[in-house]
């Protein structure tokens, strides 16, 4: 027997998703971490601004503190110890090691421990070729700056990458910007001296070459040559910087020193040091290897959302000044052509049926149904309110208020579907105007919707939904969102032929164009047994009919003056319900209707126009958005600040201009745009968050009720309700 298995919406994915948040933010630390100090490695000079304390002057390279005198030790005569600091490095260690395999000598590298897990395999080489490791700390700071347990961390974390990359840790230090052990300022002595009672033998040089400061290759090797036979330690680095002259300078030092009887060595070897590396266990191995791998993801993330960022970026400028020109071209296009008295295209203004579904509506139903019968339309208007098994006295209000032409029919709960299928079924007209319960109408507007009908290639009139309770912060920022983001997209697929949604507040349909859309889904079907073009499959009835219609070859355009009223969500509570409703609903009709795609005629533009647009700015780009304004503030604290700062205010700027034009574009004042910085902090946040949840309800196949908006009342008037606020009926 098969079983029936119930979905249910996701719950444990915002688990899911604040793990991959705080993952991301880990290895952005980490990189950022790292890359805050790798600037500094071209300016390797010491800095040496305070006596040592303990006269350091005559003490050789290797310094062991850890007792109560320092003991120091030097390299044999005829011995040289080639040192090199501040790597590896992908483009000179390479030709470094190659220089000392021609020679057969073996030198000793200070790495870097941020740097040996950027490349492990380079430093397996280093390994593998006989040469010796030691500490240069994880990202090159100053020990003698640092807090104890930042010293420590930096100590630690470099012994985890060697671990990772070679399976081995190391008792050699050199603490950067070190040179000789006279050089040593007190706090540089203090942390030495703190290094070496952790087990760390502290190695300077008695050759510092300056390589760092642009010599020439004959300079570098007259710095680093010894004098009378004697055996030294030669400070060279071989990254932070162009090290060609360093290179060239380790060749003819080799050459040089070989005929004159020197042989090049390891520090351990040439001081016959026991244990200056020892080998690790599977757990600190497996330790190193994590570190090194979130190192690895961190730089790759860093790169892929700088690349991620551009292309945001650009995408974004590219829609705004796109939205802005067709916007332009749909007003000299519109002027003019689409006659603002209308209904002078007819001999007899045609009649028209207006459906208002209605659930729980009677905070407002009142003021509905009177904006509809109030009309200067001249011609029939029949209102039909079907009130689809609401609990409160919503058909009772709309009966009560005893308007001519007003019908009112009541069904068991069926959804908002089948209540709209019931209203078009007993609607008289061949021009349909479908309405939500809470919108109200201008008096014009049904005579602006209904001239587009003139033309038969029309089958459906978006009109222009504006926030009714825009008083507060919140309505603002849904004020300006309907007005810039919606109308303006409208606009733009005016133009382009390709309107994916005529918004259920107000739009005007064809009675042929919502019957050729029937075929394009499942219909709903009431519990009465009343079908219709309405369907049932998705959350989005709007945007699932629309999608239907262009399918089917209607035209769907846009009129910006036939303007209604509407309640929008006057909590984030509210706000967040709606639109994860619509977002997933959205989501659905795209998947509904991906045929459209590969579709030819005006079905094919519709789905190559408006689907993928949908696809990138409504799901893709959103989705991205939490992990960009992680990065930017990865650039606020790791990267240039000021120009993190400038790129977010050039495109704040760039909004407010947006803003201001599309708000002039619809008649209304530029005041709410003083929100919109702030809406870049809250608002913005909880939309991504919808798509987000959207997107994986859709993907786990989970279904989702439709969620209720509980309805204040904007547009009633004082007897529709009680002293206490409560509708009358």
């Amino acid at each position: 027997m098969a079983r029936h298995i119930r979905l249910r919406e996701p719950r444990h994915h915002w688990t899911l998703v604040c793990l991959l948040l705080a993952a991301l933010i880990g290895v952005l630390l980490i990189e950022g971490y790292v890359q805050r100090s790798w600037g500094d490695l071209s300016v390797s000079t010491p800095r040496a601004t305070q006596p040592s304390g303990p006269a350091l002057d005559n003490a050789r390279p290797v310094v062991d503190l850890s007792g109560d005198r320092p003991s120091s030790a030097g390299m044999p005569d005829r011995t040289i110890a080639l040192t090199f600091d501040d790597g590896p490095d992908p483009r000179w260690t390479p030709e470094i090691l190659e220089v000392l395999r021609r020679h057969r000598a073996r030198a000793t590298f200070f790495v870097l421990g941020s740097k040996v897990a950027t490349h492990p395999d380079l430093t397996r080489r280093i390994v593998a070729e006989g040469h010796e490791l030691g500490s240069h700390t994880y990202t090159h700071v100053d020990l003698g700056a640092l807090p104890p347990w930042q010293r420590q961390l930096e100590l630690a974390l470099t012994q985890k990458a060697l671990a990772g990359a070679v399976g081995e840790h190391t008792r050699l230090v050199r603490p950067p910007y070190s040179s000789t052990p006279s050089g040593l300022s007190g706090p540089e002595y203090a942390a030495a001296r703190a290094v070496s009672r952790d087990g760390y033998l502290v190695v300077f040089a008695d050759h510092d070459t300056r390589d760092w400061s642009g010599r020439t290759p004959e300079q570098i090797v007259t710095a680093a040559e010894p004098s009378d036979q004697r055996g030294a330690v030669v400070l060279l680095h071989d990254s932070g910087g162009d090290r060609k002259a360093t290179v060239a300078a380790v060749d003819r030092l080799l050459t040089r020193l070989d005929h004159q009887g020197y042989r090049f060595t390891t520090l351990s070897d040439g001081l016959s040091l026991p244990d200056t590396s020892t080998p690790v266990s599977v757990p600190e191995r497996m330790t190193g290897l994590t570190l090194i791998g979130a190192q690895q993801i961190g730089r790759a993330t860093a790169v892929g959302l700088t690349f991620a960022l551009a292309i945001a970026g650009v995408l974004t400028l590219a829609r705004v000044f796109i939205l802005a020109g067709f916007a332009r071209l749909h007003v000299r296009r519109t002027r003019g052509t689409r006659a603002r008295s209308g209904t002078l295209r007819w001999r007899y203004p045609p009649p028209v049926s207006v459906v208002v579904p209605a659930y729980n509506e009677a905070a407002g139903i009142a003021a509905t149904v009177r904006s509809l019968v109030h009309t200067r339309y001249p011609g029939e208007v029949e209102v039909i309110v079907v009130d689809d098994g609401s609990t409160d006295n919503t058909a009772a209000i709309a009966a009560r208020l005893g308007l001519r032409g007003v019908t009112v029919i009541r069904q068991a709960n069926a959804g908002k579907p089948a209540a709209l299928n019931t209203g078009i079924a007993h609607a008289r007209h061949d021009i349909l105007i479908l309405i939500d319960g809470d919108t109200v109408f201008q008096p014009d507007t049904i005579e602006r919707l209904v001239p587009h009908f003139a033309d038969p290639a029309v089958g459906a009139v978006s009109g222009n939904t504006k926030v009714g309770n825009a008083g507060g912060i919140l309505g603002r920022w849904q004020h300006i969102e309907y007005v810039i983001g919606f109308n303006l997209d409208r606009r733009m697929f005016d133009v382009l032929e390709c309107m994916p949604t005529v918004p259920g507040a107000i739009g005007a349909f064809r009675r042929q164009a919502l019957d050729s859309a029937a075929g394009m889904g499942a219909p709903a079907r009431s519990r009465t047994g009343t079908a219709g073009p309405i369907s049932a499959n998705t959350l989005a009835e709007d945007t699932d009919l629309t999608m239907a219609i262009c399918r089917a070859g209607w035209r769907v355009v846009y009129e910006e003056s036939a303007q209604a009223w509407t309640e929008a969500p006057s909590s984030l509570r509210q706000l967040w319900r709606q639109r994860y409703r619509w977002c997933y609903g959205t989501l659905q009709s795209m998947w509904k209707h991906r045929r459209a795609l590969v579709e030819r005629g005006p079905a094919g533009r519709f789905g190559r126009r408006a689907l993928p647009y949908l696809a990138v700015f409504q799901v893709a780009l959103p989705l991205l958005a939490p992990a960009v304004d992680v990065f930017a503030m990865y650039g606020l604290l790791f990267g240039e600040p000021v120009r993190v700062l400038g790129v977010w205010a050039a495109f704040l700027v760039v909004q407010l201009f947006i803003g201001a034009y599309a708000l002039r574009l619809d008649g209304e004042r530029l005041t709410p745009l003083w929100t919109l910085p702030l809406q870049q902090f809250v608002y913005r946040q909880l939309m991504y968050l919808v798509v987000i949840q959207s997107v994986v309800t859709a993907l786990v196949g989970a279904p989702l009720r439709w969620h209720a908006i509980r309805r204040e009342g904007t547009f009633a008037k004082p007897e529709d309700l009680s002293p206490r606020g409560v509708p009358v009926p």
